[in-house]
């Protein structure tokens, strides 16, 4: 991409000002005025179509007041399109929210959290944040295999940085990509971390096993899969030996996966669940069963916290500092609000610890 074409991309939108709907409405500028204040002055009709055309440019009354003054919003967006019943129960969101709070508190910087049914309202929500000057920049969580955010984000000029790596985000190591990021992304290697856990239990001498994925569509759901299949492929496993299957996150999902899995002709002898709180319920799941952990089922979570080390007996996890992911998330996003480039942001490889619920398996 030539420099005037990668300058006219990264060129935010121009926010609709009064001049524009006169202009698109064919009335005055005071008109307009009038009817955005509710006084009299305008007909109804005339009313309701300045109105409709304002809408349809994305003007909001706020926008102007705070254009004049030059002002900064002093606050940061962060909007998760997720099923609430799922949010009550794990905890990494709320851990990464600590982090954010911590780094923006220092700055003075509010925190504006809202929960939305899907991407299109979370699309919505961004616009009328833009428009109304709400927020100097947002946190993107959760980025999906085929995501709009990003792009929509970088049309608009809002300052942003993707939790968690994109699609076409390879690892660290990997050739930088030719076309540069259009917003920041802060993210840590799904695929060397499946590594880790794979090798951990073909080295303890597994060979058929099941990964209970989260949502179907996330980008860190796709690369988890596939990173399974690949270190799969490297130990020598078919298919038939190592899979995937995706639920909603939650303990009823992953409860009801842990049934469906181990009542296969050949049941696993490991089970990798991509949270804790499915681990949690999966390992009820083989007590009520009579399954020993680790002799019968071996189990493995991919995140991390009380419960894990709670739990009897204690889960192996994958450990990583969410709260620490979170600071780095915030301090980019400030870093980007302050004029910063896009850029990707490598977060630290979580670790796997082992503990009392991965061993050999029992001979069949």
């Amino acid at each position: 991409m030539t420099a005037s074409g990668e300058a006219a991309r990264r060129k935010p939108a121009r926010r609709p000002t009064i001049k524009d709907i006169a202009r698109r409405a064919g009335v005055s500028e005071s008109a307009v005025s009038f009817a955005l204040n509710d006084r009299p002055g305008v007909s109804r009709d005339t009313r309701a179509r300045i109105r409709r055309v304002a809408e349809e440019l994305g003007w909001q009354a706020n926008s102007a007041a705070r254009a004049l003054s030059g002002e900064r919003a002093g606050s940061a967006g962060l909007v998760l399109a997720r099923p609430a019943s799922t949010l009550g129960v794990e905890s990494f969101f709320l851990q990464l929210v600590s982090g954010i709070q911590e780094v923006l508190s220092a700055r003075r910087t509010a925190l504006l959290f809202q929960v939305v049914e899907d991407l299109d309202e979370e699309c919505a929500l961004y616009r009328r944040w833009w428009a109304e000057r709400r927020v100097d920049g947002v946190l993107v969580v959760d980025p999906r295999t085929e995501d709009p955010r990003p792009g929509l984000l970088a049309s608009l000029g809002l300052p942003a940085v993707v939790v968690g790596g994109l699609p076409a985000q390879a690892s660290p190591g990997a050739a930088t990509a030719a076309e540069p990021p259009q917003v920041s992304t802060v993210w840590a290697d799904d695929s060397k971390a499946m590594a880790r856990v794979i090798d951990h239990l073909h080295g303890l001498g597994h060979r058929r096993i099941v990964h209970v994925a989260g949502l179907p569509g996330l980008a860190h759901t796709a690369r988890r899969i596939h990173s399974l299949r690949t270190e799969a492929d490297r130990h020598g496993l078919g298919a038939h030996q190592v899979r995937s299957v995706t639920t909603d996150y939650s303990d009823a999902e992953g409860a009801e996966a842990t049934r469906r899995i181990l009542d296969t002709a050949e049941p696993p002898t490991a089970i990798i669940y991509d949270n804790d709180v499915m681990a949690v319920a999966g390992a009820s799941v083989a007590a009520g069963r009579g399954i020993s952990v680790p002799g019968g089922l071996s189990i493995v979570a991919w995140d991390d916290s009380a419960l894990c080390r709670v739990t009897h007996p204690q889960l192996t996890a994958l450990v990583r500092d969410t709260p620490g992911f979170g600071r780095l998330a915030a301090q980019e996003l400030l870093t980007v609000i302050d004029g910063g480039p896009p850029r990707t942001v490598h977060g630290e490889l979580p670790h796997l610890e082992a503990r009392e619920s991965t061993g050999t398996p029992d001979a069949p």
